[in-house]
């Protein structure tokens, strides 16, 4: 241990000017055993500082390492764990515990002892030493470094560590003198008992030199202890000066200590007396209400704009003061407690002026309303409410105070404003939608005609001004016309386009009068009663945005209303309160445009989707937007009912027995409903309803123009088809109607199958024995004869040929070619004008049949000089001259 204690002196406490004290080979407690050194070391230069210094040896090598070192006035607590018995652990409580266990308890111990000397010389601090035993905490004398010369000082410290210390190194000095002393005695390497005995030869020597020197100094040593017995007694006269002194300034120092603690209370009261000031000023800067606003309050003029601003301005202030946020203790001063029930009955008598005040104002309104109604009655136009809500304008920052403080009576003027102003639109709406009616019908008197009776317009008339049309059996077109169906009064020779066009600007202009009374009203509301409007979530959609999926329906009981979720709710609630007689007006209203003319729907459908779409632009789960959507689902059904009423008008058609059919009633009205509809459709945002419609009509005529072709007995089955659908393919071509391209296509080809197959049928009849008899050598060369010898059939023969074409000679084909003219004439109906492109297919085809005769003569009688008793230039002839003569 030794030799390794002095290794660590060497390399790594020498170098750092310290000294090692003790030393103890320890390792950590209850892990793995990696040995370690405790080292208990000072500095050689004040002033001293002592230090516990963990030292390892390296892994790379066996020099040892420096690894952490703890101050000794950080320790707190040494563990030595028992007192009585050996035990190598021990404890060391710094900033954390360190927990040790010895090589051996003579270690631990010596450690120990040496730490809690270092302690009492140096520190003199109280750490405590838990489960030491007794014996090794012997207290070293204290001795100051004051009371002894610094020589005495010195010699008392080599001694206490000599006391601590086992081993010294050996200054440079030191080991000069023993190389000159080993260099004067050759000997003393090799016998080291003579060069012992030598060296203490020469210390005696020494020392008797020492002795006889001393004594030949009493003399001095006399004359110094008299100096020091009289430095001792100006010690003691100083020591009484002191006394002295340290007397006097104990009273100063009670003194002072009166003066400080004087001064803190002054200083604690000044302070106090700040901070009071500061919750005075706080409370009367931020709880004193201005008298002007107090006499504003309290008989302030609701009436003047003047008035108004200093009621509103007082009104503010209150609310501040009301509202400010009091700190703690405060709400506990029965100042602040007067105070704080002073404002609330200032707010409460405030509050119920305003709300009599503005109750007033809503009556006045309705009054003063009602008297301008009279001159709106023979106009179509609705009052304007401007003015009115200009006027309340003023109110509106008080209405938002009264929202902020007494929500109870704003609720109540709130339901107070729906009441007066619902019943005074009512009236207004109703005499409007009134004279709406009557621009309609033309004249009181006309309206009864459709049901209308009362201001309330309520429509109670029957369904017998809608005729069902029958077809009748002349030929005379102009009476077919007047015999068309009416398929709900659609027809145009009961109303003109003009009565149509008035019927658009009539309902036209009811829609823009509501409009923008409706928007001017809901605007008023969310301002007036400082409500909101959020634009509504992606998902909110009407019943009128589905209209182009097919079914819609309702919701159930759309008049109860929901609760209040949001501002945006309760705008739409008092909307809904407000005017809640426009949807059944406009319901009525639609009614009657339908029983008018069921082609209203038309201008109605287009109209309402424009409206529609525009009020979704502004704010799709507004009051009018969900109000003109529901409109909306009511014009489509009509329109749809309107679609089917003719589908099923067409099923039932009956036509007469005795008179050709010509052009169906349904496909001339389909024509008319077509031209009708583009017209109107021109510029629509939403065509998708009248596309559908389209589809659905086409098909109707497509179906039952085959029906009554089936069913017909004057006119052949072909001349129907041929004629309904060249008209239908001319009214699609016109029109351009895109969703109906197939359609129009498939018109084409039915017009065309049917001319052809009609041509073909009536060409049989004139020249019939020649078509037997080549239909007759047709079918012995399909036998497999050959066609040069079908002229050796008896049947068949040359002879037979002759008399058969000598039955047709040009007068007889000219006449039953005239025949056949004038029995297309009575099939054809003039209105089509389809004669001369039917009688020209016909040409066309008699020229190919007489061309196929000659080929047939030509290949069966070859050489026979068998020819036809006319020529084709004769047929041309013919179908000219009957065609002219006619």
């Amino acid at each position: 241990m030794t030799a390794i204690k002095h290794a660590l002196q060497r390399d790594i406490f020498t170098p750092n000017d310290e000294r090692l004290l003790s030393i103890v080979n320890v390792c950590k407690a209850g892990k793995k055993k990696k040995n370690c050194f405790l080292c208990a070391t000072v500095t050689t230069e004040r002033p001293v500082q002592v230090k516990v210094v963990k030292v390892k040896k390296s892994d790379k090598g066996d020099f040892y390492k420096r690894q952490i070192a703890w101050a000794l006035r950080d320790l707190a607590v040494v563990d030595a764990k028992d007192a009585i018995k050996e035990n190598p652990e021990f404890d060391l409580h710094f900033e954390k515990i360190y927990k040790w266990v010895a090589s051996s308890t003579a270690e631990k111990n010596a450690f120990i002892s040496c730490i809690w000397k270092l302690n009492q010389r140096y520190l003199r601090k109280k750490i405590d030493f838990v489960n030491v035993s007794s014996q090794l905490l012997e207290e070293l004398p204290k001795v100051t470094e004051e009371s002894v010369p610094s020589g005495e000082n010195q010699s008392v410290t080599g001694g206490d560590e000599e006391a601590v210390d086992e081993y010294q190194e050996l200054n440079a000095r030191e080991e000069q003198d023993i190389e000159i002393m080993m260099e004067g005695c050759e000997y003393a390497i090799s016998n080291a008992e003579a060069f012992a005995e030598r060296l203490s030869r020469e210390l005696q020597v020494l020392d008797g030199a020492n002795i006889q020197s001393i004594m030949a100094s009493e003399k001095q040593v006399n004359i110094l202890m008299k100096l020091l017995d009289e430095a001792l007694k100006e010690v003691d006269q100083i020591e009484l000066k002191l006394s002295s002194y340290e007397e006097m300034l104990q009273s100063v120092k009670e003194q002072m200590d009166q003066i400080s603690e004087s001064n803190h209370l002054i200083h604690l009261s000044n302070t106090n007396n700040v901070k009071l000031l500061s919750e005075i000023e706080f409370l009367v800067n931020h709880m004193d209400l201005a008298k002007g606003h107090i006499k504003a309050l309290q008989e302030g003029d609701l009436a003047s704009s003047r008035g108004i601003e200093a009621c509103t301005n007082a009104a503010d202030a209150l609310l501040q003061c009301m509202n400010v946020a009091l700190r703690p203790g405060h709400d506990m001063l029965l100042a602040v407690i007067q105070q704080k029930q002073r404002f609330s009955d200032l707010r409460e008598h405030f509050a119920r002026r305003l709300a009599s005040h503005l109750n007033n104002v809503f009556v006045q309104q309705g009054h003063d309303q009602s008297s301008t109604l009279a001159q709106h009655s023979v106009e179509l136009t609705l009052p304007n409410h401007h003015p009115f809500h200009r006027d309340l304008l003023r109110y509106a920052k008080l209405m938002e105070w009264l929202k902020n403080t007494d929500y109870g009576k704003y609720e109540g003027l709130t339901k107070n404003y729906m009441d007066y102003l619902s019943r005074l639109y009512e009236r207004e709406i109703k005499d409007f939608f009134e004279v709406a009616k009557i621009k309609m019908t033309g004249t009181t008197k006309e309206s009864k005609k459709f049901g209308l009776h009362g201001s309330s317009g309520k429509l109670t008339g029957s369904t017998s001004s809608l005729n069902k049309l029958s077809v009748q059996s002349s030929g005379n077109r102009r009476s077919q016309s007047s015999s068309l169906l009416d398929m709900g009064n659609m027809s145009a020779s009961d109303l003109d386009v003009a009565d149509r066009t008035k019927f658009d600007k009539i309902f036209e202009q009811v829609l823009s009068e509501l409009e923008p009374l409706c928007l001017a009203e809901q605007d008023f509301i969310s301002k007036f009663f400082k409500l909101q409007q959020h634009q509504s979530m992606p998902g909110t959609m009407t019943e009128a945005d589905d209209l182009d999926g097919g079914t819609l329906s309702r919701p159930h009981n759309s008049g109860t209303p929901l609760p209040v979720s949001s501002e945006k709710d309760m705008i739409r609630q008092m909307m809904t309160k407000i005017f809640r007689c426009i949807e059944p007006e406009l319901n009525n209203l639609i009614a009657l445009g339908d029983k008018i003319d069921s082609f209203n729907s038309l201008y109605m459908l287009v109209k309402m989707s424009h409206h529609v779409w525009t009020a979704q632009n502004v704010d799709p789960a507004s009051f009018l937007s969900t109000t003109l959507g529901n409109v909306l689902v009511t014009i489509k059904r009509n329109f749809d009912k309107c679609i089917s009423n003719q589908i099923r008008q067409m099923e039932e058609v009956k036509i007469s027995k005795k008179s050709k059919v010509g052009i169906l009633p349904f496909v001339a009205e389909f024509e008319e409903f077509a031209g009708l509809a583009e017209s109107i459709f021109k510029n629509a945002e939403r065509r998708g309803d009248l596309d559908k419609a389209y589809t659905k009509l086409i098909r109707g005529v497509f179906v039952n123009v085959e029906k009554v072709a089936n069913e017909s007995q004057k006119t052949p089955r072909d001349v129907v088809m041929m004629e309904n659908f060249h008209h239908i393919f001319a009214t699609l071509s016109r029109l351009k109607i895109s969703c109906l391209e197939a359609e129009k296509k498939e018109a084409k080809q039915k017009y065309t199958d049917h001319l052809q197959s009609y041509v073909i049928y009536s060409l049989g009849q004139p020249l019939e024995k020649l078509n037997h008899f080549f239909e007759g050598v047709e079918a012995r060369v399909a036998q497999g004869i050959r066609e040069e010898e079908v002229s050796y059939q008896l049947a068949f023969n040359k002879q037979e040929l002759r008399k058969v074409i000598k039955e047709y000679p040009g007068k007889e084909v000219k006449k039953g070619l005239d025949n056949l003219y004038k029995k297309v004439d009575k099939h054809l109906c003039e209105e089509e004008n389809l004669l001369q492109v039917v009688w020209h297919s016909m040409q066309d085809e008699f020229i190919r049949q007489y061309k196929h005769f000659e080929g047939l003569i030509a290949r069966c009688y070859p050489g026979s000089g068998v020819t036809m008793e006319f020529t084709i230039q004769d047929i041309l002839d013919y179908c000219s001259s009957i065609a002219q003569s006619h």
